[in-house]
């Protein structure tokens, strides 16, 4: 069995490594694989070491639900009749502000997929405009080529994340019947581009629910060492969308159990130990206060899931039902309570910049 106080002294990983970790414990409860709880004392331990204790908080903001995807578990999917909406520049002040109001630094903007209704000149604006807010903000939107991230960086953008949604291209052909988004292999170089382009962050993950998510998990192991090998400096991020309500009703073929989820975080912490591991509000309140100081990171909060749902009511139809529903500040005070440190703001371009 694999000895996870070596593992967690060692500075490499290996293939051998993600499969001792992936290892299901026995139905008796014996230890064909390492046992739940020692993984998450070792993902804690290694959380510690390497982030302190350091919960950072960031809101999403939707700045458009237009998409061209007829993707069959979204409900930004343009096979759904919903309400479409896309900010304009005084609503994105007016969303920025609302939410820098509520302590926020930390900001991802989205977007569904519609180049004619989000073109990146679009983006390059909204960037810009929440960077008189934010002192980070992020991005996650449809696939870019190498130059066209590069724009975004240079108006301000600090990370992408783009999920591959599935990693099985039998499975991403079936979900994803048509449009740009049919092109698993345009969206899987997407975030080797961004890389390469100068992002300082990259975000990676699939949608719990489409496959088997050790499979996935495999995959999604492959696919980051090509983000690293193609820019060293760009650091990991690591999601875990599991699928919730949506417009459609679409359902999951692959359901992941809390247990699953927990030793999927507790294996890529270990895997990837200066990764940040995010968990967002699709998750339950309970569930979200059970993993704080095992091994994610960073945490959304107070979300809001259509475009211009922070400064004011929107029609506009949402991405997702949120889970978790409390005020940034309520969850704030949870992880304080919990001995931990939420942070609002932990990078500044300042510190970046030459003397």
């Amino acid at each position: 069995m694999l000895d996870l106080d070596a593992l967690m002294a060692r500075e490499t990983r290996s293939a051998a490594d993600l499969e001792a970790l992936l290892a299901p414990e026995g139905s008796d409860g014996s230890t064909a694989g390492i046992n739940l709880e020692a993984l998450a004392r070792a993902s804690a331990a290694l959380t510690l070491r390497r982030f302190g204790r350091t919960i950072t908080l960031y809101a999403p903001l939707y700045l458009s639900n237009f998409c061209v995807n007829p993707c069959l578990y979204c409900g930004f999917s343009s096979r759904q009749e919903v309400t479409r909406a896309t900010l304009t520049e005084d609503r994105i002040r007016t969303e920025a502000a609302s939410l820098r109001a509520r302590g926020f630094s930390h900001v991802l903007l989205l977007t569904g997929e519609d180049r004619r209704r989000v073109p990146v000149s679009y983006l390059e604006r909204a960037v810009d405009l929440c960077r008189e807010h934010f002192a980070h903000v992020s991005i996650e939107v449809y696939p870019m080529a190498r130059d066209e991230y590069a724009r975004l960086v240079a108006a301000g953008a600090a990370a992408v994340t783009l999920y591959q949604e599935t990693y099985d291209r039998d499975v991403y052909a079936a979900v994803h019947p048509g449009g740009p988004k049919a092109d698993y292999d345009a969206r899987r170089a997407a975030p080797i581009a961004a890389a390469q382009a100068g992002m300082r962050g990259v975000g990676l993950g699939f949608l719990l629910g489409l496959a088997p998510w050790r499979d996935e998990l495999r995959r999604l192991w492959m696919h980051a060492q090509e983000v690293q090998r193609a820019s060293w400096q760009t650091r990991l991020a690591f999601s875990f969308p599991r699928l919730r309500p949506a417009a459609g009703g679409y359902t999951p073929s692959h359901p992941v159990s809390d247990a699953e989820l927990a030793r999927m975080i507790f294996t890529l912490r270990l895997m990837f130990p200066d990764a940040e591991l995010v968990l967002s509000t699709r998750e339950s309140a309970r569930l979200r206060d059970g993993f704080l100081g095992l091994g994610v990171t960073r945490m959304s909060a107070g979300s809001v899931t259509t475009p211009g749902g922070y400064s004011g009511k929107s029609a506009a139809g949402e991405q997702f039902a949120v889970h978790d529903t409390r005020e940034p500040a309520e969850l704030a005070a949870v992880i304080a309570a919990r001995g931990l440190d939420p942070v609002w703001k932990d990078w500044s371009e300042a510190m970046t910049e030459a003397p």
